[in-house]
């Protein structure tokens, strides 16, 4: 079980975990074992709740095909199991990064303070700039 939430779990059945050869450089090992994982999850099919679905649909994210499926390659590791529980870990990522919500900004205007501050500096930034100005010698 995938935990998603406090009351929100994800079995690992309905995600399909596939091991395929890794790509890159390697050396002998890589041309004969299949270490990379490749995890599809099925939006649509799966057991979360409306909320998640309609959000994770509604992202716009290269991992996620127009079908709703999710699709991500781990190959981070040297062996299967570490990139399984690396792809699994970054699905449920995934998956909790469409709950939170952006706190809303709230619009500030600067005080009088910190206008006249910030004007005085300005001049005298420009004043110091002016007197490295060529020098009259008449």
């Amino acid at each position: 079980m995938l935990k998603i939430s406090n009351s929100v779990t994800l079995d690992e059945n309905e995600v399909e975990v596939s091991a395929i050869r890794a790509s890159g450089s390697g050396g002998q090992k890589v041309n004969k074992t299949s270490v990379a994982m490749h995890i599809r999850f099925d939006i649509e099919a799966s057991s979360l709740p409306e909320f998640y679905k309609e959000k994770l649909l509604n992202l716009k994210d290269k991992r996620i095909t127009k079908e709703g499926i999710i699709v991500m390659k781990s190959q981070q590791h040297r062996s299967q199991e570490q990139n399984r529980d690396e792809g699994l870990e970054r699905l449920v990522e995934l998956i909790k990064s469409v709950n939170v919500t952006q706190k809303r900004r709230v619009a500030t205007k600067p005080t009088k303070g910190s206008q006249k501050r910030r004007l005085a500096s300005k001049k005298h930034h420009g004043e110091k700039k002016k007197l490295r100005g060529k020098v009259d010698t008449e």
